[in-house]
């Protein structure tokens, strides 16, 4: 019986999570040839990417954040000032950060999440393809997961 056994706690504790996130990277690792094989390779490491688009007074009409790892663009956020939606801006935030992905650090592959109320149907267009749907999360929304072959 685990409560006879163990204590449990629940607090954040970030030297736990340091070495939970480590044994976890070490246990993969040992699981996985593949993750095996990235070890010690640039594409072990996770570099952010991120992309601005300023105005002509250099105030941010959108942006893109996101990271590159393992031949993979995970985009995480993809924004647009209102005032400049339908621009193409977007469309240029995500075509600038799959190009630096692909030529600058080899990815091949492209992934996001959005919400129905946000953008599938641009990324869509744009290429990507639903790979995942989530209902109610939260409740009410649908997230969606899409990917795209960029290389």
């Amino acid at each position: 019986m685990v409560s006879r056994m163990f204590r449990l706690v629940t607090e954040v504790d970030k030297a736990r999570h340091d070495v939970l996130r480590l044994r976890l990277r070490e246990t993969n690792t040992a699981a996985s040839p593949i993750l095996r094989a990235l070890r010690g390779t640039p594409g072990e490491r996770q570099l952010p990417l991120q992309v601005w688009a300023l105005d002509s007074s250099d105030a941010l009409a959108g942006g893109l954040v996101g990271h590159t790892w393992a031949t993979w663009l995970h985009v995480t956020y993809l924004w647009v000032d209102e005032r400049h939606r339908g621009s193409g801006v977007g469309s240029h935030l995500l075509a600038r950060a799959e190009r630096v992905a692909r030529r600058e650090r080899g990815c091949t592959a492209a992934r996001l999440e959005t919400w129905d109320f946000q953008a599938p149907a641009f990324y869509q267009k744009r290429g990507y393809e639903v790979v995942c749907v989530i209902p109610d999360y939260p409740p009410g929304i649908t997230e969606y997961t899409l990917t795209k072959r960029i290389g």
